[in-house]
This record gives C-alpha cells, sequence and structure tokens, in this order.
C-alpha cells in the first residue's frame, strides 16, 4: 500500500457529499492503492477489482443473511443481523434453501420471454407519461426524475401487479415513502415513522389484492404468485406481499436511477446522442453501456462462511466482504477507457445487477423500461437540453442516482 490517503467509512458513501457527486474518484483510489481494503470505520472489507467482484459474488458458498453476520461488523449493523430466527429477511439477503425456494417460485414471470410481452404495456405507459409533462409544461421546461423518470417504473409495476388506475395515486405515494427507508440505514426518525405507516397500507393493499386473484385470477404478477407451484409447493400470503414489496423497493428506485443516469449520459456526451438517435437500434448497448458507465446499483456483498484469504488478505467468518460494483465496472485492466461514455463499446458486461444466484430477478424488466423510455424521450424532445436549476443526487446508501434533474 502507497502512503496516498485513503477515504473510509461515511467518505464511501453517498452521505459524503464529494462521494455522492463522483463516487468514482475515491474507488480508483482505493482500487490502485488498497484492492482489498479493510473499513476499520464501518467494519466491513472492500473489494474494487472487477475480478475479485466478480469471484465473490459468484461463490456459491458465501452467506448473504445478515443474521449470520459477526455483531459489530458492518452487514450485522446495517443490514438486519439482529432479526430473529422467526424473522426471515427479503429473499434479496436470503440464503440456501430458502432463496432458492421462493426464486424457483417466482422466477418463471421474470424471464426473458416472460418480461417482453409487458413492452407493448410499458410503451403506453410511457407515451402517457411524456403527454402529461407536454400538457402540464408549456414552457417545456421539467423534471426530468419527478416528471419522468420516477412515475413509469412505478407505474408499469402497479399495473404489471393488476393495482387498479384508481389506486396508482396512493400507491406510488406509498412506494416513494417506502423506499426511502427501506435501504437506507441512516434515515431519520420522521422517516422511519413514516415508512412503517406506508409498508403498512401497502400491506393493507397487497392482501387484499391476494384474496381478490384467489377468487378471480387475472393476467398480472399477483395472479401468478396465488397460483404458483413447484414441486407441490405454493407462496403463502405473506411471502406474496414480502415478493410484491421488493418488487416495488427495489424495482422502483433502481430503474429511475437507470433512466436518469443514461439521459444525463448522453446529454453529457452530446455526440453519444447524436449517434443514438441517428441509429435507435443502439438502444440496447446504450442501456448496456449506461448500466456499466454509471449503475444505479453502487454496491453489493457477502458473508465470509468460514475463514478465507483473498489476495493475501485473511478474513474471518461472518465478517462483511462489501463488493463495489461501480469500481468493478470502472475497471480499466478490464475496460478500455472506463471514464468514456460510448455506446458503441464491443464489450459492455457489467456487474450492475451483482452476479451469482442473487443476480437481479428483475434485470430484463429493469432494461425493457429503460429502453422504451429513453427511446421515447428522445424522440418525443429531440433537443432536451439541461435545465440551469442544474440537478440534485439523492443520498440513499447502495444506491447513485438523482433527486432532481
Amino acid at each position: 500500500m502507497s502512503d496516498t490517503k485513503l477515504p473510509s467509512g461515511i467518505e464511501l458513501t453517498p452521505l459524503n457529499d464529494a462521494f455522492k457527486q463522483n463516487p468514482y474518484e475515491a474507488l480508483a483510489t482505493l482500487r490502485e492503492n488498497a484492492p482489498v481494503y479493510v473499513d476499520t470505520d464501518l467494519k466491513r472489507y472492500i473489494y474494487t477489482r472487477h475480478d475479485d467482484v466478480k469471484a465473490i459474488l459468484r461463490d456459491r458458498d458465501y452467506w448473504s443473511d445478515p443474521r449470520k453476520a459477526k455483531p459489530g461488523t458492518f452487514t450485522y449493523e446495517i443490514l438486519g443481523g439482529s432479526l430473529n430466527a422467526q424473522e426471515e429477511p427479503s429473499m434479496l439477503l436470503m440464503d440456501e434453501p430458502g432463496h432458492r425456494r421462493l426464486r424457483s417460485l417466482v422466477s418463471h414471470s421474470f424471464t426473458p420471454a416472460a418480461v417482453e410481452k409487458w413492452r407493448p404495456h410499458t410503451k403506453a405507459v410511457v407515451e402517457r407519461v411524456l403527454m402529461k409533462i407536454v400538457e402540464a409544461n408549456p414552457s417545456g421546461e421539467f423534471d426530468l426524475i419527478r416528471d419522468f423518470a420516477g412515475p413509469i417504473p412505478t407505474v408499469v409495476i402497479a399495473e404489471m401487479l393488476g393495482i387498479d388506475a384508481s389506486m396508482h395515486s396512493d400507491f406510488k405515494s406509498w412506494s416513494d415513502t417506502s423506499v426511502v427507508t427501506a435501504f437506507n440505514p441512516f434515515a431519520t426518525e420522521e422517516q422511519k415513522t413514516a415508512g412503517v405507516i406506508a409498508n403498512e397500507k401497502l400491506d393493507q393493499l397487497f392482501q387484499g389484492e391476494i384474496a381478490k386473484r384467489r377468487e378471480n385470477p387475472g393476467d398480472d404478477l399477483i395472479s401468478d404468485m396465488v397460483h404458483a407451484e413447484a414441486s407441490g409447493d405454493t407462496l403463502s400470503d405473506q411471502e406474496i406481499i414480502n415478493q410484491a414489496n421488493l418488487l416495488l423497493v427495489a424495482g422502483n428506485v433502481t430503474t429511475t436511477d437507470l433512466i436518469g443516469n443514461c439521459a444525463k449520459a448522453l446529454l453529457n456526451n452530446p455526440a453519444q446522442l447524436r449517434k443514438l438517435q441517428a441509429r435507435p437500434a443502439l438502444i440496447t448497448n446504450t442501456i448496456e453501456e449506461a448500466l456499466r458507465f454509471d449503475s444505479p446499483v453502487i454496491n453489493s456483498g457477502r458473508l465470509a462462511n468460514k475463514d478465507i484469504n483473498i489476495n493475501g488478505c485473511p478474513v474471518g467468518m461472518g465478517e462483511s466482504l462489501s463488493t463495489s460494483l461501480a469500481a468493478a465496472n470502472h475497471d480499466p485492466d478490464i475496460y478500455p477507457n472506463p471514464g468514456e461514455f460510448d455506446i458503441e463499446r464491443k464489450d459492455t458486461h457489467h456487474r450492475s445487477f451483482g452476479g451469482g444466484r442473487h443476480l437481479c430477478l428483475g434485470s430484463h424488466l429493469a432494461r425493457l423500461e429503460a429502453q422504451e423510455a429513453i427511446t421515447a424521450l428522445f424522440a418525443r424532445f429531440p433537443n432536451l437540453k439541461h435545465s440551469l436549476k442544474g440537478l440534485e443526487y439523492h443520498a440513499i446508501p447502495t444506491f447513485r442516482g438523482m433527486r432532481s434533474f
């Protein structure tokens, strides 16, 4: 390790303003000087090299359940290690065999073919949102996050779940409030209280929808989950509620951030935007490059299932292995000129959806929504440009995206 002063603790989270504005400088410093870094402030081991991140996420022996973390460590204190044995974590943090069981019961609704059938529906949602922007903003200026990137995934998910249109306003309000606390261990007491109320409202809504689907199934995700079966096994009502909430929370903020980050990257790189406008078929590669260039999820992780040694650094059982997806996506040993946004990049593979058994279940849906949103946005507003009001990043740990743009 060199004598370079390395950032640590809160300095490596969006609660630090410099990191919130640009995490890539701090992460490059770690990758170059301490690719296996012991963050003594937050009690975790941080990995910033692409191949280390890939290997850790794909290792099926490492744990994800925060209850197995060593007390006092990052995962235990931040992600819920104090849950009791009866309080199962979400599927996002669940170990086998529970994770495999749940995933087998819900994964068929998220295959590429299953998701593709929602493309016409997503196009329609995007067009409705754009029309509302045109009607409500005669001056032509609007907030891309509040008015466009935010509503799209919420409405898409609500309609996929079969939530009646009359409930969409409440649904969005509750989901937005829930997101603030769901992945934010530093939420204020006021935010936590609002989050509890919002979650109760959502649970009541989902419980009512489940009862309806048991009587009259439809062509929606709640119906799919109510009637899902694998080897004679089915989902309980509470498991369906948990999955709906996970889809809502994890799929809402991440897709909003993906759409916002991609739009910003294109506006900041007008030659790339002109290229996309001239050749719309580049949209698939554009979204993959946006995911690599400015990932909406910047961290993931696992727990050491035994005493291990990674690249000469010993790690004890139960310690937190924090994998920086953002750093991995900018590793110059893997990506030539990683700081350049190039929609014709030949190799756009990335770690933005994690990896291994916890590879993001909603990745195909997020891609589809972003493809349709970005295509329609610049078709409707071909001369779109930055507002003089500037932008503001949100400060939700693990995520990277804007509050306003």
